[in-house]
């Protein structure tokens, strides 16, 4: 059994502020520490069910959170950036399912640290009409290259917001929103031992073909609303890119490809504002 784990920072056990997850920030080294300390039992917990390949991807920020010495031993690490998959870098048809560690809901939803891949200036994202955040867009990318979302770990309204796109993945709420920078904590010990038995339940139930839901031929739209409209007319000059309005920009394609054009979208907002690719 091969597991891929796609891990963010902001619904990590016990971080609750931009200091705790982001380079520089006075909590951020005990923050990456907790990373870490997730992912870990989530590595535990696929190990407990049978996986015999791990892969993780460091899918916050520049990427380059987690320390290799901090990781479990039995998992390897996909570190750094650009990646042309960011988030999902590295996920192949061959593995049998996804583990999303330390997930945050979509920009505007009332959870912690919830934003959507640029912090302030992506301010919504449509897939097919249907908002879409992080968990949407990764769950519907992971669908069409044909591997299953099995768990997703965060506070309780990523859990929310994954149990709307499908309640079939397990989730574990590590904390509990009272706002965009405050939350009620569950105790750490008990948070990984639920990460642990979530993610070795989910991974020993059997899954079938129908966990999967199939890609439609028919092309996706995708679109991005920006703060700035100078990055939306900028981006107009990337072939198939069209607006709808001076800060809305869309394109059709199919997933996993639109993915990969999103990424590209990303680094050119990066290149125009002071922000990374990816938060």
């Amino acid at each position: 059994m091969r597991i891929y784990f796609s891990v963010d920072m902001e619904g990590v056990t016990g971080l609750v502020d931009a200091d705790d997850v982001q380079p520089g920030g006075r909590d951020y080294e005990r923050g990456r520490l907790m990373m870490a300390e997730d992912v870990n039992a989530a590595v535990r917990g696929a190990i407990a069910a049978g996986a015999a390949d791990i892969t993780v991807n460091d899918a916050h920020g520049r990427m380059r959170n987690l320390l290799p010495e901090s990781l479990h031993p039995a998992a390897r690490l996909i570190r750094g950036r650009t990646k042309p998959m960011g988030m999902l870098e590295g996920l192949t048809p061959e593995h049998d399912a996804v583990v999303c560690v330390g997930y945050h809901s979509r920009a505007g939803a009332p959870g912690v640290l919830s934003h959507s891949f640029m912090g302030h200036e992506i301010e919504d994202i449509w897939l097919d009409g249907r908002p879409v955040g992080e968990i949407g867009l990764a769950h519907a990318t992971a669908a069409a290259i044909g591997v299953p979302v099995a768990v997703l770990t965060g506070d309780d309204s990523a859990c929310a917001e994954m149990a709307e796109w499908d309640g079939s993945v397990a989730t574990v709420a590590v904390k509990y929103a009272h706002g965009r920078f405050a939350a009620d904590l569950r105790p750490a010990g008990e948070a990984r031992t639920a990460i642990e038995e979530a993610v070795a339940a989910a991974l020993s139930a059997p899954r079938t073909a129908q966990s999967v839901a199939a890609e439609p031929a028919e092309p996706s739209t995708l679109a991005v609303r920006w703060q700035s409209a100078s990055v939306a007319a900028t981006l107009l000059g990337i072939p198939g890119v069209t607006s709808t309005d001076t800060r809305t920009v869309q394109a059709q394609g199919t997933l996993p490809g639109l993915y990969r054009l999103f990424g590209v979208w990303m680094r050119v907002a990066a290149s125009l504002t002071d922000q990374p690719p990816y938060c």
